[in-house]
């Protein structure tokens, strides 16, 4: 395993980070691909052997159940200093609105909450899970700032932003003396790269981690064409993500085989040491063993220049989908908040 420091933070952290939103238990969340406590466990443990340190998870992923079985792995199986923990928090609901619950104390509620799931007395990273076009952002930086100053949260992260968000809060957050953000993590593989165009230059001047979800494409960049998997066949959420522009993105998908062929590696190596040319630490999810281990395999595997140019040039610009399509000003006008499975909560 390699390590490297989280943007601008002192958190250092393994290049893979093991993504926690296949963990939790069925039912009890809208994905029904998901593993129980039992193997999700296992599949902490091999992480934690492999060297991975940095483990993402979220208060939305099933129910805070996620979290509950993160929580009692790492006390189980490693020291909580040894670990960087991230979990996230969810826009006000309508109810919260409607009851005058300001941003800073839905801020409080909520990381209280997942305190409580994790079973510690802080996180690492805090990440503002999406964009509240409901609440001022002053109260989101303040409330985020108030979680630090508490000893709650290390640094804070963002997810599911434009570039321009992000800047501007961390410019509110200079001009008030709050904490920063320190990471993004957003939608970017080597099939969706649209985070290019601005959020990966404002990264990389401001010295900000990007951490991007979706490494794999939920499955698309790990299974050769005709492979299927559970995740494939019922994660909804990924085909409103992929399906539409399956065709273009199946010639990328068909180099990626090739490369895998003529190394006799898993496409799996091939996509990831693509990702970590570009980003801090991908968060890769996993459901089984061998998914962190081929994960973690990737960090050893460098790619030529010639092979990350053939990945590359058969991409074409995407429409913007999932949380950041909805994500906007015209559709918070309903004042519904959205799921990670497109759906209104």
């Amino acid at each position: 395993m390699e390590y490297t420091k989280l943007g601008n933070s002192d958190l250092k952290i393994s290049r893979i980070c093991m993504g926690c939103m296949g963990f939790g238990e069925a039912g009890n969340g809208q994905h029904s691909w998901t593993v129980d406590e039992e193997h999700s466990r296992e599949i902490i443990k091999k992480g934690l052997e492999l060297g991975v340190n940095f483990f993402d998870t979220a208060i939305a992923y099933q129910s805070g159940t996620s979290e509950q079985y993160l929580g009692r792995a790492i006390r189980d199986f490693e020291k909580r200093e040894d670990v960087v923990i991230a979990t996230k928090f969810l826009p006000r609901t309508n109810e919260e609105i409607e009851a005058g619950i300001t941003g800073q104390q839905h801020i409080e509620n909520m990381l209280d909450k997942s305190l409580e799931n994790l079973g510690m007395n802080y996180v690492d990273l805090y990440i503002y899970h999406m964009w509240d076009y409901n609440t001022p952002l002053y109260d989101i930086m303040e409330g985020l700032n108030n979680a630090v100053k508490a000893g709650k949260v290390r640094y804070i992260g963002i997810s599911n932003c434009f570039a321009y968000q992000l800047a501007k809060a961390n410019a509110l957050a200079e001009k008030e003396g709050f904490a920063k953000f320190v990471s993004v993590q957003g939608h970017y593989n080597l099939i969706f790269r649209e985070e290019e165009r601005e959020m990966a230059r404002l990264c990389c001047e401001d010295h900000i981690a990007m951490t991007p979800y979706s490494a794999l494409a939920g499955g698309r960049l790990s299974k050769r064409p005709g492979e299927t998997s559970k995740r494939l066949q019922e994660d909804s959420y990924a085909r409103l993500k992929y399906d539409a522009t399956a065709e273009q993105d199946g010639i990328i998908i068909d180099r990626v085989v090739q490369l895998a062929d003529k190394y006799g590696v898993s496409m799996t190596e091939i996509s990831l040491a693509w990702l970590l040319t570009k980003v801090t630490a991908p968060v890769v999810g996993a459901t089984k063993l061998h998914h962190i281990e081929g994960a973690t395999k990737a960090i050893q595997f460098t790619l030529t220049a010639d092979e990350l140019a053939f990945l590359e040039e058969p991409y074409v610009p995407h429409n913007l989908v999932g949380v950041m399509a909805q994500n906007t000003p015209a559709a918070a006008k309903d004042k519904h908040v959205w799921s990670l499975s497109g759906q209104k909560i």
